[in-house]
This record gives C-alpha cells, structure tokens and sequence, in this order.
C-alpha cells in the first residue's frame, strides 16, 4: 500500500489534515477526513507488518497521522530515504519518478487549499499520482540498494521512521524569540515583540487564516523596533498598509502600550544558554571522526549527513567506544553503520 496526505496549512490555522491518498497496484482511493467522524478503521492497516506502506518523504504525513489519530506504523518504505542512499541529491517525487520511471506527474498543486470542496479534476489527478506510481519506483530503488548491499541499511532506516515516537505540539512561549533580528532588540522591544506575537497568533486563530498572512515577522519586529504608541505613528512604518491599520490598528497599539508600561523586573530577557564544555580529547575525537566522513563520503557515494551525522559523531566522541560492538550500542548509530563502517570508525578513534 502507498501513502501521502494533503494539509491546507498555506490556507487556515490551525492546520488541518485535509485528503489521505491510499494505493495498491489495483487502484487508488481518495479519502476525505474532513467528512469522516474519524479515520480510526485504518489503524489495523498501517499497524500489521504486511502489507508495506510506501510513502516519500513521509516523516511529516506520518507525523500527522500519528499525532491526530494515534496511528502505529509497523512496516514503512520510504522512496526519499531510498533515494538518499543511492547518492540522490535532488529527492522530489517528481524528480525521482521521471528518473527512474521515465514519467512526468501533473503540475504541482502543493498551494492549493486542499480543504476545499469539491476538488478539482486538477487536484483528483494530482493526488493519484502521488502514490499511483510509489510501487513501482519502489522495486526500482530496491533492486539498484539489492546491487549496491544497501537495501538493509535502508530498511533500518526507515524502521526507525515508522518506530519514531511524535511528541504532542505545544506551545512554545518562547517561539517570538525565534524572528530574525530578535537579537537585536532591548528588552522593553523583546516585550513588545511578546505582545505582537501573541496578538497575531490570536487573530490568526480567529480569522483561521496562518500567522504570516496576519501579518509578517518583518512587520512585527519594525513595530517592536518603533515602539509607536498610536496608530498614526504605526502609519509610517513600513509594511503597515491602510489595510493593516484598518484591520489591527488598535489592537496593534494597545499590544505596544502593555508592554511599554511593564516594569522593568518583568521584562522578559533571552535565556541564558551557556555554551557545553567540551574536553579537548572529546574534541579531537570529533575532528578525527570528520576527518574520516570526509573521506568516506566520496568514496561511498553518499552525503555527510546520511552517512554519519553530525549528532552521532558527537555522542560516538562521547561514548569513545573501542570495539565494533561498543560502536554499535551507542544511539543513533544503526547496525548497518556499526557493521558496514565499525572497523573503519574505531581505527579514526584509534588516531585521535
């Protein structure tokens, strides 16, 4: 069975889960869960190890299902992750299908509103194709990962996929931290910035309209900057249109106010994150560890960070493990890194 979802985030907030696309070489279905009580019926599908559910780049369709519904997922084949283990560098379905396929897909309709009824023959066609075409490209990367002795590194890896656990969304008080130029401001514009980020996550829930078309964070930060205290000084900001002053004008300006009258004692201040020390011998494991993906990954054929990330060489620097064994049981690392590469990891430890 083949997978894929459709969301409408581009259109309303929160968020939501909009189409479900299922596949088997007999045919295509098309599920609606915005008509459906639940999806429920399913979960004995996804939860049995047969059939496989071949999915691309499904960490975040399997993410929503998983959160929404409580879904398990015991047998997974990802194309994407296939793909990468081949060497592919451009990982569009797309791509991927007219290179190993030779079949173009539709034209993109990844910014409709897919919540929209009734969908489009556009849309009922793109949606097809989406999962129509996983089996078959399915067989083609596994029998090219056959020949290379790579297909269990893959099923590994995508064992991992259906096993991840998804934690539950919650919210972040400090996400306004997050807009580019934050840095930048006083604490009493931290605060203003706290105030709009609030109000905007606020009018975008009532409005069921995203964050970034309320209004942008590049407008967010100019008021934080200005700090204007009515609405004609909101005017002459750029980015403030007659619309913007039209719409939020006051509510904007009242958000700057409470912030503006906070005591000092309850400003909010970046958070104190101080840099882990690590030891010089840790350290030198970590070069030595880079040192050798370098030259591994040319020679393999593979990416940096499919072939040994950046979070693993730090817990296997850690870890200073001096045995294959010792490799293997470190997190993150997969058997198929420990016994294709083990011996190979140790001796660079070995140098360092």
């Amino acid at each position: 069975m083949s997978l894929d979802t459709e969301g409408d985030s581009l259109h309303h907030y929160p968020e939501r889960l909009s189409l479900v696309q299922l596949a088997t070489p007999d045919g295509v279905w098309l599920v609606d869960p915005l008509a459906l009580p639940d999806l429920t019926p399913l979960a004995p599908v996804f939860a049995e190890h047969s059939p496989v559910v071949v999915v691309h780049a499904g960490d975040n369709d399997l993410s929503h299902l998983k959160r929404r519904y409580g879904f398990a997922f015991r047998s997974i084949f990802d194309t994407s992750i296939a793909a990468r283990f081949l060497g592919g560098t451009s990982l569009g379905l797309d791509t991927l299908i007219t290179a190993w396929l030779g079949i173009t897909l539709p034209p993109s309709r990844q910014r409709d509103d897919w919540s929209a009824r009734p969908l489009t023959p556009a849309q009922l066609d793109y949606a097809a194709a989406d999962v129509r075409h996983l089996f078959a490209l399915k067989e083609r990367l596994t029998q090219e990962l056959s020949a290379r002795g790579r297909l269990g590194w893959v099923e590994e890896e995508c064992a991992a996929l259906a096993a991840q656990i998804v934690p539950e969304r919650v919210v972040d008080p400090d996400a306004y931290l997050g807009v580019k130029g934050a840095r930048e401001l006083s604490p009493r514009g931290l605060a203003i910035l706290r105030e709009l980020w609030a109000l905007r996550e606020s009018l975008a829930r009532a409005a069921d309209r995203p964050p970034f078309k309320i209004l942008s964070e590049e407008i967010l930060l100019a008021i934080a900057r200005a700090a204007p205290r009515d609405t004609a000084a909101l005017a002459t900001l750029p980015g403030v249109t007659s619309r913007v002053l039209g719409r939020w004008g006051q509510a904007l300006a009242a958000a700057v106010e409470r912030a503006l009258v906070l005591p000092d004692a309850d400003l909010p201040q970046w958070p104190h994150r101080p840099r882990p020390r690590i030891p010089g011998v840790v350290s030198r494991r970590v070069e030595a560890l880079r040192k050798w993906r370098s030259g591994a990954t040319e020679r393999i054929g593979l990416e940096p960070g499919v072939l040994l990330p950046n979070r693993i060489i730090g817990q296997i620097a850690e870890a200073a493990p001096r045995t294959v064994e010792e490799l293997a049981s470190v997190e993150g690392v997969r058997r198929w890194r420990a016994e294709a590469f083990g011996g190979e990891i140790i001796a660079a430890l070995g140098g360092s």
